[in-house]
């Protein structure tokens, strides 16, 4: 069971769509703890990337990730531009070449976009930022497909544990980025790039349910 370039691109599209159905929830998850831009900013970025869609024709995996980073590099403010922007960059660069993805394919390119924002963002776990949902993300698509799931029942869990590191850090103070300024009080509030993150792959295993050989 493989994702084929056009499988790659129907993600992208669905996760626009996600993305500009939730501005609001997620510009005021962002608005407790942050500068309050998060859903208008990935938005904005999200449909100039679907803008570029007609130039993915005759381009392969790793270059329309790449693409898809260095539109949000240059359309996207605040934090979430420089870092979304390097997860496809460097998701691009582990895919380069590549027609369609593999299970190994897909953590390999996950492995290196969660890589390069902690590169990036400088951030760990617990630190209350989107690395809280995409690192247990990251470990339950390793798990899942060492013991043997196919792609769509990795990337199920893979979502799950990813809305799991979403949810946990309600309870954490943050320690990064423009929340890290109100301290303790930043302690009861849901991170919005870790909601972001969650969307991106629920989109994913969403859009590659129903995924034949």
């Amino acid at each position: 069971m493989t994702v084929r370039r056009d499988d790659v691109i129907a993600w992208i599209q669905a996760y626009a769509d996600v993305i500009a159905e939730n501005k609001a929830r997620l510009t005021q998850l962002d608005s407790d703890i942050g500068d309050g831009d998060h859903g208008t900013n990935m938005d904005r970025g999200f449909q100039a990337v679907k803008a570029k869609v007609p130039e993915f024709a005759d381009k392969d995996i790793g270059a329309v990730l790449k693409t898809v980073g260095m539109t949000l590099v240059s359309t996207v403010g605040g934090a979430s531009g420089p870092l979304y922007g390097t997860f496809f960059l460097q998701a691009g660069s582990a895919t380069a070449g590549k027609m369609e993805l593999s299970l190994n394919d897909w953590i390999a390119a996950l492995q290196a976009g969660v890589d390069g924002i902690i590169m990036r963002g400088k951030a760990n776990l617990g630190d209350k930022t989107m690395v809280d949902a995409l690192l247990p993300a990251l470990q339950a698509l390793k798990e899942s497909a060492s013991s043997g799931a196919g792609l769509p029942a990795s990337l199920k869990a893979s979502a799950a544990a990813c809305e799991q590191g979403m949810l946990a850090t309600v309870p954490l103070v943050a320690r990064k980025g423009r929340a890290s300024y109100l301290g303790e009080r930043s302690a009861g509030h849901q991170d919005p790039g870790a909601t972001s993150s969650h969307m991106l792959l629920q989109a994913a295993a969403e859009s590659w349910s129903m995924l034949a050989d």
